[in-house]
């Protein structure tokens, strides 16, 4: 007994120890099963809600509209046409028909041809006899079209038959216009160049969704489980550009690249001097923003004379470096020698530093001797002795530079090119600018200085020099150029305003104003830059000519030249100034008065007026009345008044007619009024004035019987245009237009 008991305690120990076994195993496992349970539920609960909307839901993109540029008047510059790809899945139609009976292919046809205003049996002819998977049924649908055609998808559960696409276009309505400024956009909505790039999270806006359930069959649910996101559009951009400026400026690049053979491009900016705004700025390498892969004329050449075979890797890779230099900002990307027109930074800071006056007189031998090197100057004879600074400046004399820079010494230069920006970026809304490159400070020495003080063995950016240029036409600020104006939202209200930025003050403004004046009188008088003049304005100008040093000759000589010319006008409100540089004239004469001033001068003869500067100078001109009707006696006594000279054309005693026939219009005082009193009219053959000076050609047509109008350098210089063409039969009296220009100046 005592056994059997002691057995049966034991089974009973054993049994109790495999139930607590099976209990702690129980116990692991459901605490196992609920922590996972509260994995699942709790703590991956997003990721499979995620997971379970991606299986039941389906996302239609809505693209945003791309915000629109704007130029200062609100032209529009650049713009986004967006239209909706509808296409169906023929194949799959057939195939669901199939498998459920449903006639699909009517039910499609009629009602994308209802939304999409098509014919429906046309439609349903193309479903029956094709069996593809994309087939377009409208190529450029509307946006309301493509929200209707989605409504009809998901109401009639087509979701894997009937699709949507957005696609985008941007357009340039100007062409050409401003392309290097404005860039362009992939098809990707994404800018690539320009204020596209700059400006690309502002204009791009923010893509929405249409999002609507389907059941475990892949059938569409009821539209209250249907989500529309719209799109948010992108801002757009008004900018400074001024679209009459921008225009003339790029006339005026591509009758200088035309004229002299340009290989290098030429470019220009025209920019406010108070606030930094660009009111014009372009490369002579004109591309369409609309299909920039058209490689311009000038690149085209370069490539079919390449040597490479088309087709080729280094055809194609040749091509790409052409669209790459064709689309960079040249005045932004691009660094070049300054030449004189560096002068006149030297100057201003010397005579603001106090180390010399205007009236410091200096002498010129054709050179000055520099660190054992004797340095040129572009008058070989030289200048003569004992000229006063402003002469020196206004006759852009190397060896007067030295000597100042020596005066200035090379810390006291070095701080002042700082002072004006040069190394730093200028900071304008555009991208890729380049930066300066110059000397270390302790590097340098009498040579580098004395080159520096005339604007060679260095490089700048175009913006940057003229930015420091508007800072002695502004009376001493140095100010931050830009290029958008303000930044707008679809109603057109502001999201961004742009602040007018002065970084510093340079130099005074006296001394601003007194170097300002010495330019001037270097245009009007007579100094290099005559070829800058604008008749009836005050234009402060200075013409330059560099060596390009990155290619030499075969006996290691720079042969490559770089002319350009900056100006401004002198207005107590303030003015523009301009900048044109030609990268590598090829025609005869290279100087920057040659080259560039005569367009600078062509330019702000446009724009000046336009902007509606008042004229600065007192006028030759005098107004002629109508004088058709009158009693010849009362016609010859008003003109007595006027002290015109006048020639009377018949016996008549009433005047039928006159030449010139301008009426209420200034016309210059040396003009002889003709009178006709009979209906007979005197005529004259046109004589070629081209290659005269101004006094011979003034001569010729005035004993041809014209009148004469000057423009471009006035009364000095040669003729280079003439209005009327040589051999022309003309009226007598007629007005010929001489355009003239000095060519005999080197800078």
């Amino acid at each position: 007994m005592k056994k059997n008991s002691f057995y049966n305690t034991k089974n009973r120990q054993t049994a109790g120890k495999r139930v607590a076994f099976l209990l702690t195993v129980f116990l692991i496992f459901l605490s196992f099963l609920v922590s996972n349970l509260f994995k699942l539920q709790v703590g991956m609960h997003d990721y499979y809600t995620d997971k379970v909307y991606d299986q039941i839901t389906t996302t239609s993109s809505l693209r945003a509209q791309r915000g629109n540029i704007y130029d200062t008047n609100m032209n529009l510059l650049a713009t986004t046409n967006t239209s909706w790809r509808v296409f169906i899945s023929t194949k799959d139609i057939k195939k669901a028909e199939k498998e459920s009976g449903k006639k699909y292919s009517k039910i499609i046809s009629n009602g994308l041809a209802s939304i999409l205003s098509l014919d429906a049996s046309t439609l349903l002819k193309k479903i029956e006899q094709s069996n593809v998977l994309d087939i377009t049924v409208k190529k450029s649908a509307t946006k309301n079209e493509c929200l209707a055609v989605m409504d009809f998808v998901v109401k009639n559960s087509l979701e894997s038959l009937v699709f949507t696409e957005a696609q985008s276009s941007r357009y340039y309505p100007e062409s050409t216009l401003a392309a290097h400024v404005l860039g362009f956009s992939g098809s990707d909505n994404q800018g690539l160049y320009g204020l596209e790039y700059y400006y690309d999270s502002f204009l791009s806006g923010t893509d929405g969704y249409y999002l609507y359930a389907k059941d475990a069959n892949g059938n569409a649910l009821s539209t209250e489980y249907a989500t529309c996101v719209p799109a948010k559009d992108g801002y757009s951009l008004v900018t400074t550009i001024d679209t009459y400026v921008q225009a003339k400026l790029e006339s005026q690049l591509a009758q200088a690249v035309q004229n002299h053979n340009v290989t290098g491009r030429a470019t220009g900016i025209v920019m406010d001097v108070k606030t930094g705004a660009i009111l014009a700025m372009a490369t002579s390498s004109p591309f369409d923003p609309n299909n920039p892969y058209e490689l311009d004329e000038l690149s085209k050449e370069k490539l079919a004379s390449c040597g490479f075979a088309v087709g080729s890797s280094e055809y194609t890779e040749y091509k790409k470096e052409l669209l790459e230099v064709m689309w960079s900002n040249k005045a932004i990307t691009e660094t070049y020698e300054p030449g004189s027109t560096f002068k006149i930074i030297t100057v201003a800071s010397a005579v603001d530093l106090g180390v010399v006056n205007m009236n410091d007189t200096f002498s010129c031998r054709g050179y000055h001797t520099v660190g054992g090197w004797r340095i040129k100057c572009h008058k070989i004879k030289g200048h003569g002795a004992s000229f006063p600074l402003s002469y020196g400046l206004q006759m852009s004399c190397n060896p007067t530079m030295m000597q100042v820079a020596e005066r200035v010494g090379s810390s006291n230069f070095y701080s002042y090119i700082e002072g004006f920006g040069y190394f730093e970026k200028s900071g304008i809304d555009l991208p890729s600018e380049a930066s300066t490159i110059f000397h270390k400070e302790e590097a340098i020495g009498s040579t580098e200085l004395a080159t520096a003080s005339f604007g060679q063995r260095f490089k700048v950016t175009v913006i940057n020099h003229l930015n420091a240029i508007c800072a002695v036409a502004n009376g001493g600020k140095l100010v931050t150029p830009y290029v958008v104006e303000k930044i707008i939202d679809e109603n057109g209200d502001s999201v961004y305003e742009h602040e007018v930025e002065v970084k510093r003050q340079v130099i005074s403004e006296a001394v601003a104003a007194e170097v300002s004046a010495v330019l001037e009188k270097g245009v009007s008088g007579e100094g290099g830059a005559k070829n800058a003049r604008v008749e009836g304005y005050q234009v402060a100008a200075k013409t330059g000519t560099s060596e390009k040093f990155d290619v030499l000759d075969e006996n290691g000589n720079s042969y490559l030249r770089i002319g350009s010319t900056v100006a401004y006008n002198i207005s107590a409100d303030g003015g523009i100034a301009t900048i044109i540089v030609v990268d590598e004239p090829q025609s005869n004469v290279k100087y920057g008065s040659v080259v560039a001033a005569p367009y600078v001068s062509a330019l702000l003869s446009d724009v000046l007026p336009y902007l509606e500067f008042k004229s600065t100078s007192e006028s030759n001109e005098i107004s002629v009345p109508n004088m058709v009707g009158l009693p010849v006696e009362s016609a010859t006594q008003e003109l007595k008044k006027l002290n015109l000279k006048y020639e009377i054309i018949g016996d008549g005693s009433v005047v039928l007619s006159q030449t010139p026939t301008l009426f209420d219009k200034a016309i210059p005082e040396l003009c002889t009024i003709y009178i006709y009193t009979d209906k007979k009219q005197q005529l004259v053959s046109v004589p070629s004035l081209v290659g005269m000076s101004v006094a011979e050609a003034t001569k010729a047509a005035i004993d041809t019987g014209l009148n004469i109008e000057l423009t471009g350098s006035g009364d000095g210089g040669t003729v280079i245009e003439q209005s009327l063409p040589s051999g022309a039969v003309v009226e007598k009296g007629s007005v010929i237009k001489l355009k003239t220009m000095v060519t005999d100046f080197e800078d």
